[in-house]
């Protein structure tokens, strides 16, 4: 397939990537459909505000919450849902796939690729991204986003995906951003971003305190501290000790010190907290009478810890690889989230089949350890 074959996507989901998607997709020509549960809310154009002072604007082709109507006609399917809608999004929309079409997501940290080949089967092609696009947020439902800062380059990995090359050159294009090609799904699936970085904030921030309601809301970067900053280099060293032992190009998933350009904890803390995109990001809080209470149903948990942290502990007793600081932040983190994933140190809590584990999935080891 040449990237002249992608004129049509279907967007599945109604978050801050689907908006920025859509419009910046079809801004560059595409025709975009959206399948979401809410299409009364949506306009039939959808405008991105972006941090370089670009106003981007794109018409809908058709937004409808049934996927018959959207599926079909679409050359690219791009999941753009939370782990824990992956799997009954592939569920809605299989039944309408045909072997022409590609199946993405724009998160694969999330355990999408396995998910997905246990859901759709082999003959379907799968990509993802490794890292998200766009940094964003919604402004309006429906109607507008904000983009607060985009990527300096983009990588995609697939499984049983012949035609990556076009597509690389398909989401440089519609995206303005190199897009290069990765050797491995697992290259993409094991990102060092969302998975770790939050987990290991919040566990800096909230393991040592005793009070549950708090006098304000904490920003969630531009406080970020030491502390913070070692505890996600520890987890960060744990993946690279899993990464080693499988079928991927570490170079392509760089040290999180090499990433922010850093040497040590101090100058990852002013990295981290220099960044604008992340200016007056907030911890997941909400008011209650005397102050304000962790949010514990934000993504933040629910999102990053069964369909994040806990997917790089199922490859670490996959690889038979120890990860004790994971192991630390996982067990204080499901208590304070009323739920039970490990048990005993091991992954047979009650709640562990609601995650996105390699073991929850019909997905072999020669599968997982061949190349592509």
């Amino acid at each position: 397939m040449s990237e002249t074959s992608y004129r049509s996507i279907c967007i599945c989901g109604g978050g801050s990537l689907g908006h920025a998607i859509a419009a910046t997709a079809g801004n560059q020509g595409c025709h975009i459909s959206i399948l979401t549960g809410h299409p009364e809310r949506w306009d039939k154009q959808i405008t991105a505000f972006d941090c370089r002072d670009n106003v981007i604007q794109s018409k809908l082709i058709q937004v409808s919450s049934k996927a018959h109507e959207v599926v079909p006609k679409a050359d690219l399917i791009l999941l753009c849902v939370p782990g824990y809608l992956i799997e009954s999004t592939l569920k809605k929309i299989q039944p309408y796939l045909s072997p022409r079409q590609m199946v993405g997501s724009v998160v694969c940290s999330n355990g999408f690729f396995w998910i997905a080949r246990s859901v759709v089967g082999k003959n379907i092609s799968l990509f993802g991204f490794q890292r998200v696009p766009f940094i964003c947020r919604v402004r309006e439902y429906g109607k507008s986003v904000d983009i607060k800062g985009y990527k300096s380059q983009l990588k995609i990995g697939g499984l049983n995906n012949p035609y990556l090359n076009g597509l690389a050159s398909f989401f440089t294009k519609i995206f303005q951003t190199p897009t290069s090609v990765l050797n491995h799904f697992l290259e993409a699936t094991l990102t060092n971003s969302n998975p770790i970085l939050h987990p290991a904030r919040i566990y800096a921030m909230l393991s040592a305190q005793t009070e549950e309601t708090f006098d304000k809301e904490f920003l969630f970067y531009e406080e970020w501290d030491d502390k913070s900053s070692e505890i996600l280099i520890a987890c960060d060293d744990e993946l690279h000790a899993i990464i080693q032992k499988l079928p991927v190009n570490p170079k392509e998933i760089p040290p999180l010190l090499t990433y922010y350009e850093s040497t040590d904890a101090a100058t990852l803390t002013q990295k981290i907290r220099s960044i604008a995109a992340f200016k007056g990001i907030k911890m997941s809080m909400k008011p209650v009478k005397n102050g304000f209470v962790i949010d514990y149903s934000n993504r933040y948990f629910t999102e990053d810890i069964p369909f994040g942290l806990l997917i790089i502990k199922s490859l670490g007793v996959l690889t038979d690889t120890a990860t004790p600081t994971i192991d630390n932040i996982l067990c204080w983190i499901q208590t304070q989230m009323g739920k039970e994933y490990l048990s005993n140190g091991e992954m047979t809590g009650m709640d562990i089949v609601h995650s996105g584990i390699i073991q929850n999935y019909r997905v072999h080891s020669e599968e997982l350890f061949k190349k592509g």
